[in-house]
């Protein structure tokens, strides 16, 4: 146990210091080229279905088995380099550092009035239609991105860290990459990607909600609301989001900041309508974008602090 706290350490710190290092391949895109082109041979004829849910845990099993032999081999060598090499690998996994800078390269040419930048900056990190947008629709989408991510990409893997290790933060690395490469809800692959998306879900309802809360109860509240009305509130919204995990986080940020979120987004041309997260107590601005990542950097140490105590029951227990 005391190994896999170290490593988890080792893990968080290398990716608030390091973060992706950019002249290094992620394994995250060795993933994707796995996925895509077992997406080529799979995604074809009939038992759609059956052939995503095979492709999906051949992806799971493949990586988790590459992961498992370089874990193992490191601790072979001595129970120092295996752990420093478990943390590196944690630490890869982890997209605190990633994300705050993909937040600050829109906020910083909001702060010179340069739209046109924050814009194309913008439609680096989200799907929608950037090109038309006004600063608050801009500010909407960093503290979206920022405020779901918040679990997809630090808290999430490291739940399955501080439990299985890199061995399992890397799991849920591929079911997560699955479920953006192949989980959506088009002819193409609302069949192929049910499988994908629905494990997605499922690795992420406890992690999205404890998150969540977090949020709620450690991170700075901007409204007067009563710690109880913002805890209904969080619920009620949250339930509104089409996805069963990424509303529990936005909610939450829109119940603290007291801005509301969701609302219209374009996607090719084509208008969605998202439900609306919050209450608009004030406008969005560009500081909220400083709010969002200052919420993430809490709620990662809020849940590693829960995750410390988790590991310590389970030590006793044991």
């Amino acid at each position: 146990m005391i190994t896999l706290i170290i490593a988890c350490v080792i893990g968080l710190i290398f990716d608030l210091v390091m973060g992706d290092p950019p002249k290094l391949p992620h394994p995250v895109r060795w993933i994707g080229k796995l996925i895509q082109s077992q997406t080529v041979l799979w995604n074809k004829g009939k038992w759609r279905k059956l052939r995503g849910m095979v492709m999906a845990l051949a992806v799971v099993g493949t990586t988790m088995f590459v992961v498992t032999l370089i874990v193992l081999l490191s601790y072979q060598v001595s129970l120092l380099f295996g752990i420093v090499v478990e943390g590196l690998l944690i630490g890869i996994g982890l997209a605190q550092r990633s994300l705050k800078e993909a937040a600050m390269a829109v906020y910083v040419p909001l702060v010179n009035g340069d739209l046109t930048e924050a814009r194309v900056k913008l439609s680096w990190i989200v799907g929608r239609d950037t090109d038309k947008l006004g600063e608050e629709e801009i500010v909407r989408g960093v503290v979206e991105t920022v405020s779901e991510n918040t679990s997809d990409g630090v808290t999430a893997p490291l739940f399955y860290a501080f439990l299985f290790g890199a061995i399992g933060l890397w799991g849920y690395k591929a079911v997560n990459t699955l479920d953006s490469m192949v989980g959506y809800k088009n002819d193409t692959y609302k069949d192929f990607g049910m499988f994908s998306a629905k494990l997605d879900d499922v690795l992420n309802f406890i992690p999205s909600r404890l998150t969540g809360l977090l949020l709620v109860l450690g991170t700075k509240n901007d409204t007067n609301w009563s710690l109880g009305k913002r805890l209904k509130r969080w619920v009620q919204d949250a339930r509104k989001h089409p996805s069963p995990n990424s509303g529990y986080l936005e909610a939450a940020t829109a119940v603290q900041l007291g801005i509301q979120l969701g609302g219209k987004n374009s996607y090719q041309g084509v208008v969605s309508h998202r439900a609306l997260m919050g209450e608009r107590l004030v406008p969005l601005t560009k500081e909220h974008i400083m709010g969002s990542i200052v919420q993430m950097r809490m709620a990662t140490l809020l849940f590693t602090l829960v995750m410390l105590a988790v590991e310590v029951l389970i030590y006793v227990i044991a």
